[in-house]
């Protein structure tokens, strides 16, 4: 386990759902990142290394968040980052599902707009936990012994 807290990047141009949702995760004691744009939330991934990713789809372009997670898999060190796609496309395209894809799309969940607290918080603390027993995925971050 680290002995810091955990990390969480929320990359969406909806800044009310950024702020309610960074207030949720703080009080769960993980310390949030915060970007409004994809070119944003790549360059704060780039520096702050974080733990886990939440990324919209749609932004200012209409695939911002498809090709965000395309070049934050590009980065060495954030190649086996957990990226979480929280979107809308849900609710307005009911049978659109994206599977995660090496090639294509190298997500790890899709999540639907509006989010249900309680499974993104298990979703995000079981992936973490995961990460954190398997020192590979930990590429970024120092492991403790």
């Amino acid at each position: 386990m680290t002995s810091e807290a955990e990390k969480i990047l929320i990359v969406d141009d909806d800044r009310d759902f950024v702020e309610a949702l960074a207030t949720f995760l703080e009080a769960h004691h993980y310390v949030v990142l915060k970007a409004y744009d994809g070119g944003e939330g790549l360059k704060l991934a780039k520096v702050q290394l974080p733990d886990l990713i939440l990324m919209d789809i749609m932004m200012k372009e209409r695939t911002e968040g498809f090709f965000t997670v395309q070049e934050i898999r590009r980065i060495p060190e954030l190649k086996k980052t957990p990226i979480f796609i929280v979107s809308s496309l849900y609710s307005q395209i009911p049978d659109f599902r994206v599977t995660p894809n090496k090639g294509w799309l190298a997500h790890d969940d899709f999540l639907p707009k509006p989010v249900d607290l309680t499974e993104l918080l298990e979703k995000i603390q079981r992936r973490l936990e995961q990460r954190q027993h398997n020192p590979e995925t930990l590429v970024g971050r120092k492991a403790e012994s």
